[in-house]
């Protein structure tokens, strides 16, 4: 072939192999060069470089010049085995010249072989379509980062909504939530409602700053005081909720009552000052309704409490039920004050 073709296949058709009738490469294209090389410059067999997977069978030179018109799939031998197709076309000496592309494989192949725009002939599409890719992969990799920043911000603004951004516990529609989750499971729980008392006096005495140090103190006891699993949420000024879940008998859920309210009770230091306040609690058991709802829990905890506040503060009630098993009316049952 004279060398001004062979200069013109170079250009327009860089993978490019001329085989001779015997399947010698007599040359080859710069980028199959590059895929293949030195096998391809040293007048290797097509056949001993490429396996052809589509058609089958193919064994010699004869067999491969009767696929002429063929599309053909093929695969490196060696190396990354990299997978191209390819299209022959016989000449009159015997000899062919098949062209090959990679197909699907341009991916791989531009990654394995570091292949550039100049790898390819100028009306190639195959760097234009690797563009697209890229593009597609960065649109998608963007995608993917605003979804985990807007998922973020939503995980935030959620838990936001939930939060008493005070105290950092839970607020009354976490609360309402959590009380109506606990109810559909038919869970044993115990809902205590808890006010400090002499609050007001450290507002208008000390300041609102320093009320603010008195809720985030009492909020620490709180949660140090209860579990994991267990539920504290801050519903008003100074008034708190606890969700106890299986919370055992009576004299456990007394006995937790008096050392929040202990620990309450203890001086807290505001600078050159100290706060004195105490808390008065009551609670209401799910166990004592047949079918247990949140108002009325709510309401039954608040009365006890407020029992607890008429009969001298610092104390701990249980709330009367007028749903338990039996139907009667019980009276709120008040555990000794805690000693000041």
């Amino acid at each position: 072939m004279a060398e001004e073709w062979t200069e013109i296949l170079d250009l327009l058709c860089p993978m490019h192999a001329r085989l001779d009738a015997a399947g010698t490469i007599r040359h080859a294209g710069p980028t199959l060069r590059k895929l293949s090389g030195e096998a391809a410059e040293g007048g290797a067999r097509f056949l001993e470089i490429f396996e052809l997977t589509r058609p089958r069978g193919i064994e010699s030179m004869t067999d491969l010049a009767g696929c002429g018109g063929t599309r053909l799939q093929l695969r490196l031998r060696s190396g990354p085995r990299t997978r191209l197709k390819g299209m022959l076309a016989p000449l009159p000496d015997g000899g062919a010249v098949v062209n090959l592309s990679f197909g699907i494989s341009i991916l791989d192949a531009v990654r394995d072989y570091a292949l550039t725009n100049a790898d390819f002939a100028a009306t190639d599409l195959a760097m234009e379509m690797l563009y697209l890719v890229e593009a597609k992969s960065a649109a998608m990799e963007a995608s993917r980062m605003l979804n985990l920043r807007l998922r973020g911000a939503m995980i935030a603004a959620e838990e936001q909504a939930y939060t008493d951004t005070l105290t950092g516990l839970k607020n009354r529609r976490a609360l309402d939530h959590v009380l109506a989750r606990l109810i559909g499971r038919g869970e044993d729980f115990a809902l205590m409602q808890l006010d400090l008392d002499r609050f007001k006096a450290v507002n208008d005495t000390m300041g609102h700053a320093a009320g603010d140090h008195v809720l985030q103190h009492v909020a620490r006891i709180l949660v140090e005081e209860t579990r994991e699993r267990d539920t504290v949420a801050r519903i008003g000024g100074d008034e708190f909720v606890l969700l106890l879940l299986r919370p055992g008998a009576r004299t456990q859920i007394a006995a937790l009552a008096a050392r929040l309210i202990a620990r309450i009770e203890a001086p807290i230091v505001l600078g050159e000052d100290r706060a004195a306040i105490s808390a008065s609690a009551g609670t209401a058991l799910s166990r004592d309704y047949k079918a247990p709802e949140a108002e009325r829990l709510l309401a039954d905890a608040d009365a006890a409490l407020y029992a607890a506040k008429r009969a001298g503060r610092a104390g701990h009630a249980f709330g009367a039920c007028r749903s338990g098993a039996a139907g009667e009316d019980r009276r709120a049952e008040r555990d000794p004050p805690h000693p000041r």
